[in-house]
């Protein structure tokens, strides 16, 4: 039995199943996409407003103890400069969000061992001292003592994206560190939220051999994790990387890393998860410089994260090349993201601008405020 026409479900969101998401997927109709996008736009302005939250961005350190198969900061890529932000440059950055009007900052990172758990500790007891703001954790598979006491350090949220449910595709271009087996990044998320944080996640679109089911597989396990924030992205290896020496793999079979393809995830986790947090990401302004950003926020997407990452650090930090807006100062990117919100329509929220499900479990018989 074919799947049923798209355009005929998208409105039933429980019957969005397995079968129904891979139509999606593979959708090719301008006129059936444009439903798609409609009804995306149409149920994020329900749940979560028009307001776009901002989220500062520190990348801290690209020093990483890892070897994924794909990412420019890997451990055996010599021909990058590495560094590690000092304290103070943190709390600058930090300072700097809270005078632009930011509710959050995300420290980010590679699995760098120098930002041990005392170190971030004391960060995170800094940054809620000195600005009161949220502040977001991405610093990679950590061990359970070191997230506890960066949640009792008062680390509001914590990110880490399971990059491919598949178990097959994840250890294919994650490798675990020698002597340890692969991680179960969804147990590891699942531990997260029992910690008390606010668990963002996601997965990226085109891995070499991710098929149509397997990105279905991926975005059902956003609403099985029950996600506060899902983070989407085209796979883009760095050339200095074992799967960016070779060949993408093409075929019917194979999922495109494409900005249409991004986008349609953005849309169908939304219509998934209608209260989370979606950013729209560098890594679509990346593909489409002149609209990426616009283009994920009239999907589904209600995040930015503009970068406040000091300009002599900024270009060190390639996950992937020709990353978008690395020359600019925070100043700039501030400014420029600000137009692009307004000259959609949108607004720009003010506060941390927790998930509305999550706000709900901090403050039970509160409804859908925006902004905690």
């Amino acid at each position: 039995m074919s799947a049923p026409s798209p355009a005929n479900v998208i409105s039933i969101f429980d019957q969005l199943d397995a079968r129904r998401i891979e139509a999606w997927l593979r959708e090719k109709s301008p006129e059936a996409l444009e439903r798609l996008w409609a009804e995306a736009d149409r149920v994020r302005r329900e749940n979560v407003g028009d307001e776009v939250f901002l989220r500062g961005l520190i990348e801290a350190s690209n020093i990483c103890r890892r070897s994924c198969g794909y990412c420019g900061i890997r451990a055996e890529n010599g021909k990058i400069e590495r560094y590690r932000m000092s304290r103070d440059e943190i709390l600058e950055c930090a300072e700097q969000a809270r005078r632009m009007g930011y509710g959050t900052v995300v420290i980010q990172a590679g699995e760098d061992p120098g930002l041990d758990a005392d170190f971030v500790a004391s960060i995170v007891r800094d940054i809620k001292a000195s600005t009161g703001l949220a502040v977001t954790l991405s610093l990679g598979e950590r061990e359970e003592f070191e997230l506890e006491l960066w949640k009792a350090a008062g680390a509001d949220r914590y990110l880490m994206r399971f990059e491919a449910s598949k178990p097959g595709l994840f250890a294919a271009i994650h490798p675990p560190q020698a002597g340890r087996e692969t991680c179960d990044r969804p147990a590891l998320l699942r531990k997260l939220k029992a910690l008390g944080y606010e668990v963002g996640s996601g997965f990226l679109v085109g891995i070499p051999g991710q098929s149509y089911a397997d990105l279905a597989g991926d975005l059902l396990l956003c609403r099985e994790l029950g996600l506060d924030m899902i983070g989407i992205g085209p796979f883009i290896p760095h050339p200095e990387t074992p799967l960016g020496k070779v060949s993408a793999p093409v075929g019917e079979g194979q999922v495109p890393p494409s900005e249409a393809m991004t986008y349609k995830c953005v849309a169908l986790a939304r219509l998934l998860c209608p209260e989370a947090n979606l950013p729209s990401t560098t890594a679509l302004a990346t593909l489409n410089l002149a609209g990426g950003r616009e283009l994920g926020l009239r999907r589904g997407a209600n995040i930015l994260m503009p970068n406040l990452t000091p300009l002599k650090y900024r270009a060190l930090y390639e996950i992937y090349p020709a990353k978008a807006c690395v020359r600019e100062t925070a100043e700039q990117c501030h400014a420029c993201l600000g137009q692009r919100i307004h000259q959609i329509g949108r607004r720009i929220g003010q506060g941390a601008g927790s998930a509305p499900h999550f706000r709900r479990q901090e403050r039970p018989g509160t409804r859908n405020g925006r902004g905690a």
